[in-house]
């Protein structure tokens, strides 16, 4: 590593910083596919820049005084997220918010700069910087780099671009997934399976298989209930000062409040207990497994999960509901999947209407209305269902695990921990076809 320097940004690199026209200016202005694309750290959301749907004229640009941004250059956000980086896929301009790079070629490369300046830029925020979240020009200059030799910087970012690709790939896989899921679960909630285990044909093709309902068309054989009449008990999280945060503990019984339900499966982030004296005085609220949970407010409410057996008895909050379902009539996954679907959405809708902040109470949960199929048609609609959450389950894993490999490979590689040449061969076999 001795042929590694430590110098600072402004040695390696030149470095511009957006503006913003006027808005009072409508000839800054120009509705795609007019002028060039404009971009906000709200636009920062990927690797690769393509600019946001607001565009600007070259009046506009003069205006602010900016300077053109190339394709394939390398952008960093220094205020409210600083250190939030990607890299332009067309010319265009940005927001005084960002800072583009144009690396001197014989010391820098761009891609390596890419994967470097986020962490650099942490560096050099101080405690003052944090408040204001925002980096100035003197700071920017002085962001520190730790510099390998030019050809190891191509190589570390060709390893980086390498899993970058791999990560893009099974992001994609997973949106993929989680459509078809969403469109399989559509179906079966609305047409489930005939005798041959086969999707049942829709109303189109067989509309003597269906019948109208307050849910709008139906398999004959199924039938209409409503929450309240599916549960053999149904209650909200405790008022007031029954459960405060004076009550909270690091370990006992959990406490389950709205962000561990939002996400449509039980995913319990809050790490908050109550003792087990204070769980026995809130008995009435308790969360059992195949209990099903649902929100009373959120964009939109009554986003529900299904409370797994594996989780140790809980505590709900005030902003949950509670749903002990009949299971000699329904499953708790049966009516979790349900509450998620459109049907249930646009009862919702119908509720809060008019609301600004929309909000359900629990008589409103208890009259939703879903379909009930049989006990035996639930269960097979179900393992379809299942099947379809593992495929995004496995993917999701995947992408945890290159996520982390990542993260790894560049605290090794951005130090010197570890050297990039090994590590070329073994990228270049496993870089997607």
């Amino acid at each position: 590593m001795s042929e590694w320097i430590h110098c600072q940004l402004s040695d390696v690199c030149d470095f511009f910083i957006g503006g913003t026209p006027s808005r009072n200016q409508p000839e800054f202005w120009a509705t795609p596919p007019n002028g060039s694309p404009w971009l906000a750290i709200s636009d920062l959301k990927s690797k690769f820049l393509w600019g946001s749907k607001e565009h600007i004229t070259e009046l506009g640009a003069l205006s602010s005084n900016v300077k053109i941004i190339p394709s394939d250059s390398i952008v960093m956000s220094f205020k409210l997220s600083i250190g939030r980086a990607g890299i332009t896929k067309k010319a265009m301009y940005c927001n005084e918010a960002i800072a583009f790079f144009k690396p001197f070629q014989s010391e820098l490369d761009s891609r390596w700069l890419y994967h470097a300046i986020p962490r650099a830029a942490e560096k050099v925020v101080t405690d003052s910087a944090v408040k204001g979240a925002t980096l100035n020009k003197k700071k920017i200059a002085e962001i520190p780099l730790h510099l390998p030799p030019l050809n190891e910087q191509v190589g570390l970012a060709t390893v980086l671009d390498t899993l970058d690709t791999q990560i893009q790939k099974t992001e994609a896989l997973i949106a993929k997934l989680e459509k078809v899921k969403e469109g399989l679960l559509h179906d079966l909630l609305t047409r489930g399976i005939d005798e041959n285990g086969r999707l049942r044909p829709s109303p189109a093709q067989a509309p003597e298989l269906y019948k109208e309902s307050p849910l709008g068309l139906i398999p004959r054989e199924w039938g209409i209930g409503s929450l309240g009449d599916l549960s053999t008990s149904s209650v909200i999280g405790p008022f007031g000062s029954d459960l405060v945060a004076s009550d909270y503990r690091s370990a006992g019984v959990p406490v389950v409040f709205v962000r561990d339900v939002v996400s449509k499966m039980f995913t319990w982030k809050s790490d908050v207990y109550v003792d087990n004296q204070k769980a026995a005085s809130l008995s009435a609220h308790d969360a059992v497994g195949g209990d099903v949970l649902l929100t009373k407010m959120g964009l939109p409410p009554c986003i529900a999960c299904t409370y797994p057996s594996e989780f140790p008895e809980g505590i709900i909050t005030a902003d949950i509901v509670r749903l002990r379902p009949d299971k000699s009539r329904v499953l708790p996954d049966w009516i979790s999947n349900y509450a998620n679907s459109e049907h249930v959405a646009a009862q919702v809708r119908g509720i809060t209407s008019g609301v600004t902040r929309p909000k359900v109470t629990l008589g409103d949960v208890r009259s939703l209305k879903v379909a009930v199929p049989s006990l035996e048609d639930q269960h097979a609609i179900l393992l379809r269902v299942s099947e379809a959450s593992r495929r995004v389950i496995l993917a999701r894993a995947s992408l945890s695990k290159l996520l982390s490999e990542k993260s790894g490979l560049m605290n090794d590689l951005l130090t010197g921990r570890v050297r990039v040449t090994p590590l070329l061969d073994q990228a270049q076999a496993t870089t997607p076809e």
